[in-house]
């Protein structure tokens, strides 16, 4: 009875041997695969889960990108985002309509004085004579009651004479501080664009080292699990490896969070869908 006994335990320990081998080659195989592992050896195929479905159980419309791509390569360049981003910006447009106001105060200001010089145009009836001490009274040019009359009034104060010269500096001034103020806010857009970036390229490349040590500490906690269960390891040894695995997943689910949230940071800065922004 003990030799068949014997014969069944070698071929069990063969085949565990063989799953673990498997475990090996399918967690070496994708370091951008980041599903939570199975509950028995015997379920090896939900650990080739990849990435871009599990992140498909969120609203993130990311599904167009290849994570284990460099993002860089799959967006636009950083110029065209800036020219989109520029033209949706509310802080851009908003400093623009002021400078766009402070111009049209500047040219009002140089025709400010035109409001001094004013035209008239009248024609006038009746039978009021002029006083004429000579022998023609009832001569028709002695009269003062019909026809048309025209004329322009011209009036300066000291202080149009003098104060508009100012009054044009100051509305000069105020517009090309309005004009360099717009600029600033480019400036600054093109900053921000530019750190939200770098933060969402900083991002991927974070999530994926996160996913190679995933991947390891996989392997790690799938080999203690079997010796174990071979007596070879204590329960001790068993559960650093698990808590060490738990840790590496916390770690790959904070990064992958953070990287969809410079996704949408990106999508929400430059003003249009994410999809607008790949790379044709």
């Amino acid at each position: 009875m003990k030799l068949p006994i014997f014969h069944r335990f070698s071929r069990l320990t063969l085949a565990s041997v063989w799953v673990l081998a498997l475990l090996m080659a399918v967690c070496s195989e994708g370091y951008g695969q980041g599903a939570v592992p199975p509950k028995s050896v015997s379920q090896p195929a939900a650990i080739s889960q990849p990435m871009a479905s599990s992140a498909a159980a969120g609203p993130v419309d990311t599904l167009t990108f290849d994570f284990n791509q460099d993002i860089s390569v799959q967006l636009i360049s950083f110029d065209e985002m800036y020219k989109i981003a520029l033209a949706y910006s509310p802080a851009v447009k908003f400093e623009g309509a002021l400078a766009t106001a402070q111009q049209a105060a500047y040219q009002l200001s140089k025709m400010q004085i035109l409001q001094n010089v004013g035209g008239f145009a009248n024609y006038s009836m009746g039978n009021q004579a002029i006083l004429s001490t000579g022998t023609n009274a009832n001569d028709q040019l002695g009269q003062i009651s019909n026809g048309y009359r025209a004329g322009v009034n011209l009036s300066f104060s000291i202080h149009d004479l003098f104060a508009r010269p100012q009054q044009i500096k100051l509305a000069k001034a105020t517009f090309d501080a309005n004009a360099e103020r717009k600029r600033s806010a480019e400036i600054q857009l093109k900053r921000d664009l530019f750190n939200l970036y770098q933060d969402l390229l900083l991002s991927q490349r974070v999530l994926q080292i996160r996913l190679r040590d995933d991947q390891s500490s996989l392997a790690a906690y799938r080999i203690a699990e079997v010796e174990m269960q071979k007596g070879k390891i204590t329960p001790e040894a068993a559960a650093f490896n698990s808590n060490r695995y738990a840790e590496t997943r916390s770690t790959v689910e904070q990064a992958k969070t953070q990287f969809i949230k410079n996704i949408y940071a990106l999508e929400l800065f430059v003003g249009v869908p994410i999809r607008q922004l790949k790379r044709i």
